[in-house]
């Protein structure tokens, strides 16, 4: 039964490998899952958040994932609206990762309220003065666009694919799939934006409060930038992972450079734009609001000058040299490097725009007030790492993510033919017209 569902030529580790991975993420998944119900049962007590950090572990794991999870809407926005027609043998594992990204950050959110029953609040008593209810709305909306552009890949499994109702399902929705590649686009541009916009106003906050375009803080703008430049390489970091997990090469060299090239190119001229924002901040706004830089990162353990290093130059110039340079680009060892030092700069950016927000003494008679996280805090931050791992294992076996893996890793005749002759000795798979 099994061989029959893994896509036509080819080849998958046996049953018993495949059954031992997933129970022992399903192990950490329940983890998390005991954690949840914890925090849901017994309610936000079982945090260590506190009337200084409202806003702690659960919105830095939210606005991560969000950001990593804008390589979806950017590679949507490359392949069917401007055209990047190369990108069509990736963008089946970039809406499968933006998929796993945009489902954990509504269940971090779930978790988050304290009282899930009551989730629908959200929408039928809007707070209509508020950027986290045009979060909340363009978040649901942009994670039913991706339910719309992952079924596709659901209804390609082999056996699915044989009844016509679903195969020409299929067919109609790829045919129709640049109308939601724009719809994904348009709604990750203010989702996105509001995010970082929450945080750019927070005038009694000067770390980060910025000054903008009418409304909009520059915060509005480089939350979004950011994470269009950002995505593509954690869907490529990603893939590197799965193609050493698997141990073949699951996408040629020429796409992959591509969207590391295109990835570099933003992340490059979004580290322009945040370097310029950062010296106007330290020089202007801060200032204008009677505090300056070392206020925000001196006298205390942990948020020292190295923070805003690592964030800007390592995870953000460093990276964007290496993948707008040819040769460092088509090096594997530096482009996996650039990919891994993107991610700890998004991820970094994301961290200190929520929590050293929160630490920074705002008061002349304040302290620095440090955080950490309970157990469950943690439990519940790694439930949808293990989530996207066992959907990633699932999707891979029984779907073809990949369109250049029979190419890549071409199998013997033999066994071809033995598992195409398996499955039609078998009656009970065929369809039920046949």
């Amino acid at each position: 039964m099994d061989s029959a569902l893994i896509p036509k030529g080819v080849k998958r580790c046996p049953m018993w490998q495949f059954l031992l991975g997933l129970g022992i993420v399903g192990a950490v998944l329940a983890w998390g899952v005991y954690a949840m119900l914890l925090c849901w049962f017994k309610g936000l007590n079982q945090t260590n958040m506190n009337d200084y950090y409202g806003f702690a572990l659960w919105i830095w794991a939210d606005l991560a994932v969000i950001a990593l999870g804008g390589g979806a809407f950017f590679s949507g926005l490359l392949k069917y609206i401007i055209g990047k027609d190369e990108l069509k043998n990736i963008i089946n594992y970039a809406v499968l990762i933006g998929f796993i990204c945009y489902s954990s950050a509504l269940l971090i959110l779930a978790i988050d309220i304290g009282q899930p029953l009551r989730g629908w609040f959200i929408f039928w008593h809007a707070n209509v003065h508020s950027m986290l209810t045009e979060v909340a709305f363009c978040l649901s909306a942009y994670f039913a666009v991706l339910t719309i552009e992952y079924i596709p890949l659901i209804l390609e499994n082999r056996q699915l694919d044989k009844v016509p109702f679903f195969h020409n399902l299929s067919h109609n929705m790829h045919e129709t799939m640049a109308v939601f590649a724009a719809t994904g686009a348009f709604l990750s541009f203010f989702h996105q934006g509001s995010l970082g916009g929450v945080a750019g106003v927070l005038f009694g906050r000067p770390f980060a409060f910025r000054e903008g375009l009418l409304i909009w803080p520059w915060t509005f703008f480089l939350f979004t930038w950011s994470a269009a430049a950002y995505g593509p390489s954690f869907t490529l970091l990603i893939t590197w992972i799965t193609e050493k997990v698997a141990r073949k090469k699951l996408v040629k060299d020429n796409v992959v450079e591509l969207l590391a090239k295109i990835s570099g190119w933003m992340i490059f001229t979004y580290t322009i734009a945040k370097i310029c924002d950062t010296t106007r901040w330290a020089n202007i706004t801060a200032p204008g609001l009677g505090q300056n830089l070392a206020d925000f990162y001196t006298g205390n353990a942990f948020y020292g000058y190295w923070i805003l290093f690592a964030e800007i130059i390592l995870g953000g110039v460093v990276p964007a040299i290496i993948l707008i340079s040819a040769p460092l680009r088509k090096n594997p060892t530096w482009r996996v490097t650039a990919f891994f030092l993107g991610v700890m700069g998004v991820s970094l950016n994301r961290w200190v725009m929520v929590l050293q927000v929160m630490a920074v003494p705002i008061m002349p008679f304040d302290t620095w007030a440090l955080y950490y996280p309970s157990w469950q805090e943690v439990a519940t931050t790694i439930l949808p790492v293990a989530y996207g791992i066992i959907l990633i294992m699932i999707s891979y076996r029984y779907l073809p993510i990949f369109p250049q893996e029979a190419e890549l890793n071409p199998i013997e005749e033999e066994t071809a033919m033995a598992v195409e002759a398996h499955t039609e000795s078998t009656p009970d798979l065929k369809p039920a017209n046949a």
